[in-house]
């Protein structure tokens, strides 16, 4: 990573940020380092960042440092990803999978970023293209049944060859980044994030099949919505972005290493997830 010499700050809409960002902007202007944020988050945090549009922010800064639980670590890599810059996540409250520190950790993990003490860890995107806007999730892209809707009847088209249909509340393609999110409440598995492909899973299926399938990165997906479907929304990382109708194909793209997050060896993602899910070994037999 290049000499930070913009900072960029994403928070949490809610919760109070203001001791980390006053930390993070102690920290950046002691280097010469100028701190941006969109004008919805600069308003509500230390009068020494610039408010600037989400496209100069993404331009500009050389770390992005989110600050909140995990959607608003998934709005700092939407932002990483149309530029350079690698995003350190700090929890505010709960635990979440993609924050790598709490804000009592945040003078010491800024002086490692100082030094490079630290790797970066890629993390790829999906995206489709919906009512001619594309859009982006690091999480997942949803086809949800609409409610007072018919269920989703969703055809599944990989490298241009049907393969199977679903008849379900949802269908998912999630990133491994999000196999912890919707698609493990669905009863799908955890996947590494070093993994690099694409989850595809239903959600409380209807169908005969009703399993969850892993594509290479490789491979290309359609979901093409049939006849027999209601109208269904279309979600990026849980944003509306659009609506599919019956006859519609949603291509559902991987991008791989889309954006980069920083990692301070402070846990692996096997211990994140242990405390996250609060996993323990199975029962014993008696």
């Amino acid at each position: 990573m290049r000499a930070v010499s913009a900072v960029g700050l994403v928070l949490h809409p809610q919760r109070d940020c203001g001791h980390a960002t006053e930390t993070i902007a102690t920290w950046a202007h002691a280097r010469g380092a100028v701190v941006l944020g969109c004008a919805q988050d600069v308003g509500r945090t230390t009068d020494r960042a610039v408010a600037v549009t989400p496209e100069d922010l993404s331009r500009r800064a050389d770390l992005i440092v989110g600050l909140g639980g995990d959607g608003t670590v998934l709005r700092a890599m939407r932002l990483a990803a149309a530029g350079h810059a690698p995003v350190l996540g700090v929890n505010l409250g709960r635990l979440g999978f993609l924050a790598e520190i709490d804000v009592p950790e945040l003078l010491p993990a800024l002086s490692a970023i100082d030094e490079h003490r630290f790797t970066t860890e890629p993390r790829s995107a999906v995206s489709a293209v919906v009512a001619g806007r594309e859009a982006v999730a690091f999480n997942d892209i949803v086809l949800v049944r609409r409610p007072g809707h018919p269920s989703a009847a969703v055809s599944l088209r990989v490298d241009g060859h049907s393969f199977v249909r679903y008849l379900a509340d949802a269908v998912i393609a999630a990133t491994p980044t999000g196999s912890t999110a919707y698609s493990f409440s669905a009863g799908g598995p955890l996947v590494s994030p070093s993994a690099e492909g694409m989850l595809v899973i239903p959600v409380a299926p209807h169908s005969a099949f009703n399993r969850a399938l892993f594509l290479s990165a490789g491979e290309k997906l359609a979901l093409e919505v049939l006849p027999t479907s209601g109208e269904l929304g279309v979600e990026a990382d849980g944003r509306l972005v659009g609506a599919a109708r019956p006859g519609d194909v949603i291509d559902v793209v991987m991008r791989p290493a889309a954006a980069r997050v920083i990692r301070l060896g402070g846990t692996t993602f096997y211990q994140r997830a242990q405390r996250k899910l609060q996993l323990t070994g199975s029962a014993e037999a008696e």
